[in-house]
């Protein structure tokens, strides 16, 4: 038998020495020497839900200059189940163009990001986040992250029970470290009944081997992609239309590294049925066991997707069960149609009005000639909405009074929101991640290059009478998937400055992953290949058919 100890990673080791994510974290941000702060706190400051970043365009010219890389930091800030109250809405914004770049990013995972933070008003933005009603504890790092669930309140009853279980959810697998309190709120905020404790009672001392992520649908949208998640909670209804309980997938996951097989995306898997009022308990026997038998030697193979198809599916639905102490159901029956948003105003049935808004890359600024930011700022000020963030990275200004509706449709239509529904479907079902020039994983451009990219593709696909065909498309920097590109009809994925692969084939509603079609394209290979895949699909598609389904069906991939 084989009792070589295993050889952990580096970061498990900092995990280990960090007491509980404190680490060196106060001595770095005394450090007024450099911008940046102590190599192993870089890893630890992503629990506090933040990262370490540097001007990549400005990194050449700086080292010329004999400077140190311009280091900022991002702030992503929880927003569990992606509602945030109009005064929370208004001090992002207000944090932003104090202490950031004066721009706001809507994540994919219903969380605000704040770029550009520079290391000496770090504190005074977590501050201001922590008085506002929300936090970054947890956005990042080897915890369970940012609860996702639908924003959209089309299921009545349903809708209103999912939020608030992606609340609870939130909060009970949220850490019990007080680390976060002492080092960003000079521990004033510290809850007393757990200023003592030593002992994470879920995570232990080490926490996850790996991000771990949440999110709840339900049917027929599956806005939120569940199946991109470590646990996806679909929604399931009694025939009085209240909420009966969740079927449970589990191992989904984005992320891989180019020219590595063993590394992949993954779909969950759908293992049960569990009523509503045990579903925290079944969440959090799911991260316990990948907490005890997830890989800690390698990170790129650490996710709970690799723990299940090394261990096998069925061992884990065995342990998981003996964990309960009892045995989940057989999975209900359900159905998605699609994982986008419905664009529009529409009445809730509580007789408020609510409406979803497209946001090309999640990105709220202003430019020029789209004062976006200062649009919603207004709004905001109103105080007579909601903010809800979509997992595609769109905003719905949510439960507004009859009353209240004309004032912020003439808002909206004032700055040119609402005509951006026009756009084509192609682009209202885009999505791209921050990329160049923040991100240090990213290969190539994508937040700022889709919309020139897609300005081409429509062109291409107006020759075949394509205009109102939905697409999904989506780009990333780098093979890790944070926009999700495999479960995109269409995916782009960066390798190098100009040069993407295409990917090819996944479902509409995002339950089936899509394949690898082309490597390294450039601009003007991408729109050779779809104008071909174009012409083909306008003559010999059936009915109704969706791009994704076209060219698994043809094996053109």
């Amino acid at each position: 038998m084989d009792t070589k100890p295993p050889q952990l990673s580096e970061v498990e080791i900092i995990k280990e020495k960090s007491n509980y994510l404190k680490g060196t974290l106060a001595e770095s941000l005394k450090n007024e020497i450099t911008g940046a702060i102590y190599a192993q706190d870089t890893h630890l400051i992503k629990f506090h839900g933040s990262y370490q970043q540097t001007d990549r365009e400005l990194d050449a010219e700086r080292k010329h200059q004999k400077l140190e890389p311009l280091y900022s930091f991002m702030l992503r800030v929880r927003v569990p189940g992606g509602i945030a109250t109009a005064q929370q809405w208004l001090s992002m914004s207000k944090l932003a163009a104090d202490w950031g770049s004066d721009t706001l990013k809507l994540t994919t995972r219903q969380a605000f990001e704040l770029h550009c933070v520079l290391k000496r008003n770090l504190q005074t933005v977590m501050q201001g986040i922590y008085q506002s009603g929300l936090d970054t504890l947890a956005a990042c790092g080897d915890v369970n992250r940012n609860v996702m669930c639908t924003p959209h309140p089309f299921a009545s009853a349903i809708h209103h029970e999912s939020q608030e279980i992606a609340r609870q959810i939130s909060a009970h697998l949220t850490p019990h470290t007080t680390a976060y309190y002492e080092i960003w709120l000079d521990g004033e905020h510290i809850n007393k009944t757990t200023e003592t404790e030593t002992i994470e009672p879920i995570y232990g001392k080490t926490y996850l081997p790996r991000k771990f992520k949440i999110a709840i649908a339900i049917p027929p949208d599956n806005d939120t992609d569940i199946f991109a998640n470590d646990i996806g909670l679909i929604a399931i209804a009694n025939p009085d239309d209240t909420l009966a309980g969740f079927n449970v997938a589990i191992g989904g996951g984005m992320g891989r590294t180019l020219g590595d097989d063993t590394t992949y995306p993954r779909v969950a898997s759908v293992i049960g049925y569990v009523p509503k009022e045990q579903i925290i308990a079944v969440c959090e026997q799911i991260v316990t066991i990948q907490r005890d038998y997830g890989n800690r030697e390698s990170r790129k193979h650490s996710r709970l997707k690799y723990t299940i198809d090394r261990l096998g599916l069925d061992w884990f639905k065995t342990e998981l069960n003996t964990r309960l102490g009892w045995t989940i159901a057989d999975a209900k029956s359900f159905v998605f149609n699609s994982n986008d948003d419905r664009y529009g105003w529409y009445q809730g049935t509580n007789g408020n009005w609510f409406v979803t808004l497209f946001i090309e890359g999640g990105r709220i600024k202003n430019t020029e000639n789209y004062a976006l930011k200062t649009a919603f700022d207004q709004i905001a000020a109103l105080n007579c909405c909601d903010f809800r963030l979509t997992g595609n990275q769109n905003l719905i200004l949510g439960n507004i009074s009859p009353q209240d509706k004309a004032p912020i449709e003439e808002l909206l239509t004032q700055y040119g929101i609402l005509q951006q529904l026009s756009k084509s479907p192609l682009r209202l079902h885009s999505m791209a991640c921050v990329a160049l020039n923040l991100c240090a994983l990213a290969n190539a451009e994508a937040e700022r290059y889709l919309p020139s990219l897609i300005d081409k593709i429509d062109q291409l696909m107006a020759q075949y009478q394509l205009n109102n065909q939905p697409i999904t498309i989506r780009m990333t920097g780098c093979a890790n998937g944070c926009a999700r590109p495999y479960l995109a009809e269409i995916g782009l994925v960066g390798r190098s400055p100009g040069n993407y692969n295409l990917y090819l084939g996944a479902a509409f509603d995002g339950s089936r992953l899509n394949k690898l079609y082309r490597e390294t394209l450039s601009e003007t290979d991408i729109l050779t290949e779809l104008n071909q895949l174009f012409k083909q699909y306008a003559t010999e598609r059936t009915p109704n058919e969706h791009f994704g389904d076209f060219v698994l069906r043809k094996n053109i991939v």
